[in-house]
């Protein structure tokens, strides 16, 4: 047995409407095994759904209210217990039987009158078998998180990179990051996509990378070809991102792409308009700017707080999403501390998530 499962009994749910098969098959297997019974196909479910499911299920086929094939179908219908092995035990002995039970997602047939050496056999090899997927489960599961969380501090790092072009410290995406989170979670998104927005919210200005120093940094007014060249930051990030399959960069570069589209249409660099934008886009421009508004840019200075929510207001329905703009509102108290917290003046901020 294996030394997770040698830590503890392996609980095993013998499911059957007869006294005598489950006397039979719990003196076979409590030795080793914790028992739990069920004499009907009701009873055997609310043990599998319970906080604490079987490691392993003997059914039987023929037993009152639900039969065992219906049973096992709903057993295997549920993500969260469908991994639990399912051995029939059943005098139904043909061939067809034994087809029917093991395409039923059962992962053995033994009929009945059972051989004890056979059934303790055939329960240590399943559990054993079940242990292994479960570790190996895990492991997946961990490795996958930390193929994310590197992922996520790649995203971040870039983000960062491309704002250290014109602010010393980087701490634009920091607090734009936390505003947008909360803007996301005022207007009622879950919290995965909260999270989501977080995560890359950062890459907004990547394309910043591709725009020369010298404009990026005049203090002035931009010529003609200089606007046109800082109006391609946007593509240019979404290039830089590339097209992925997978979630987290697939909305870095939607933000990337569409946090300069306006509500009204008259921003860049595709004109979109209203719902056109998409929900991203929206949240984040609105963090971008109220951020961008209430510090120093070599192009302007900085407003106070009253004169940036009071410009923000203005472009209601214009620049921004009005549904989105009173979540803004809704939490301004909280990103009036965010803009505190993060400040330029309090120095370099190790981490977006900090």
């Amino acid at each position: 047995m294996s030394a997770n499962l040698g830590l503890r009994r392996p609980t095993i749910l013998v499911a059957d409407d007869s006294p005598q098969n489950i006397e039979l098959l719990s003196r076979v297997l409590g030795q080793d095994h914790r028992i739990k019974v069920a004499t009907s196909g009701d009873k055997a479910l609310k043990i599998v759904y319970s906080d604490e499911p079987p490691d392993l299920i003997l059914l039987d086929i023929m037993m009152p209210d639900l039969s065992g094939h219906e049973v096992c179908r709903r057993i295997k219908a549920n993500p969260d217990r469908r991994r639990i092995p399912v051995i029939f035990v059943t005098a139904l002995g043909t061939i067809e039987d034994e087809s029917l039970g093991l395409s039923l997602g059962a992962v053995d047939y033994i009929t009945k009158p059972i051989s004890p050496p056979l059934v303790q056999a055939r329960v240590r090899t399943h559990l054993a078998l079940y242990d292994q997927s479960r570790e190996l489960e895990r492991m997946v599961a961990q490795r996958t998180s930390e193929l994310v969380a590197t992922r996520q501090q790649l995203i971040r790092r870039l983000g960062r990179a491309a704002e250290f072009k014109d602010n010393e410290t980087g701490n634009h995406v920091v607090r734009m990051s936390h505003i947008a989170r909360l803007v996301a979670l005022q207007a009622g998104l879950g919290p995965e996509a909260v999270q989501l927005i977080f995560q890359t919210a950062a890459m907004h200005d990547v394309g910043k990378i591709g725009v020369p120093d010298h404009v990026l940094l005049k203090p002035g007014p931009l010529t003609p070809d200089e606007r046109r060249l800082v109006l391609l930051h946007p593509q240019i990030g979404a290039d830089i991102i590339g097209k992925h399959d997978n979630e987290l960069l697939a909305t870095a570069r939607t933000i990337a792409l569409t946090h300069h589209e306006r509500w009204d249409g008259t921003g860049y660099p595709q004109g979109l308009k209203g719902e056109q934008i998409p929900l991203v886009g929206r949240i984040v421009a609105i963090a971008d700017v109220f951020d961008a508004l209430m510090n120093r840019r070599p192009y302007k200075e900085a407003m106070n707080a009253s004169q940036a929510l009071s410009t923000m207001a203005q472009e209601r329905g214009l620049a921004f999403d009005p549904a989105l703009l009173e979540a803004f509102f809704q939490q301004q108290f909280e990103i009036l501390r965010v803009m505190d917290l993060y400040a330029d003046a309090r120095g370099t901020v190790a981490d977006v998530a900090a």
